[in-house]
């Protein structure tokens, strides 16, 4: 089971000594990769509900820190050699595409394919108004923006017309260490466990009935004429303070590829690299 650290970029790791420190200890105590979570703004007083709390609000308020996550993932691809650097997720249709590619293929140009790109559509419609982006087929425009970085990873002299993108014989350099870079469907619907099945990489189920959406994104797979068995899985488990090693078990026979564990498990410890790393291997210690 590899090893995840979600939340990666929020509390004591939005600094910059908290993220200096923390990409040395997650690589020394085994963690395989990080994963960012992101909002580019904040909306004061948002109506729409937070689908991974039971308050329906998301964690914290307006002025905590949320580092952009590739500008993070960057920082602390300088400071490791292994760990992977992963979204997880990035919210794609907010996004330009093309900006979004030449950025995603810096990152993993420089820190030679380490890069994962986690996406999702989004849950926040406030955000999407103040970003003056269309709420609306979103997860038309997600599809879409995946085809159009995948491409412009691929070649040079891209064209595309599209419904929401249109190029004409373009090229984006540098280019992915490896070619590209895995597209991780992060979210808990239907939809998107079917997104993940069509067209990712892997998946990332936040909540909801896992073996179900498992089942779906490996189902629609194989309809799609895909080997169900390359979309890597990573998910969190609700029992993993109580018990580490059985979460471990009971994500395992789900087929779960990676364990998420929350970075606010290490808070405390942030101060020191050192500190940071024995907490995080006592913990890696208690899942064997």
């Amino acid at each position: 089971m590899k090893l995840g650290l979600m939340f990666a970029n929020t509390m004591a790791f939005a600094t910059a000594q908290g993220a200096r420190n923390l990409g040395p200890a997650a690589e020394a105590a085994g963690f395989e990769s990080v994963w960012t979570v992101e909002h580019v703004l904040y909306p004061e007083g948002y109506e729409s509900v937070y689908p991974y709390a039971p308050s329906g609000k998301m964690p914290g308020s307006g002025d905590s820190p949320i580092p952009d996550p590739m500008t993070w993932l960057s920082f602390i691809g300088a400071t490791t050699s292994t760990i992977k650097l992963a979204t997880g997720i990035l919210i794609l249709p907010q996004r330009q595409p093309a900006v979004l590619a030449k950025s995603v293929a810096t990152v993993d140009s420089l820190t030679e394919g380490r890069v994962i790109l986690g996406i999702g559509v989004g849950w926040l419609k406030e955000e999407f108004a103040a970003l003056d982006v269309p709420w609306e087929r979103r997860g038309a425009r997600t599809d879409e923006y995946i085809d159009v970085l995948r491409a412009l990873w691929a070649a040079d002299g891209v064209t595309h017309n599209g419904s929401f993108v249109q190029l004409d014989n373009v090229s984006s350099n540098p280019k992915p260490a490896n070619g590209t870079v895995p597209i991780h469907i992060g979210g808990h619907s239907r939809a998107a466990a079917e997104r993940a099945g069509r067209i990712g990489d892997g998946f990332f189920p936040g909540t909801g009935n896992l073996a179900e959406l498992i089942d779906i994104a490996r189902q629609t797979a194989a309809d799609a004429g895909r080997n169900p068995s390359t979309i890597e899985v990573t998910a969190g488990s609700a029992s993993l303070t109580k018990d580490p090693s059985g979460s471990v078990d009971e994500l395992t026979q789900l087929g779960v590829d990676r364990m998420a564990v929350p970075s606010f498990l290490f808070a405390r410890a942030a101060d020191s690299v050192d500190g940071l790393t024995e907490a995080m291997s006592a913990f890696t210690a208690s899942l064997k």
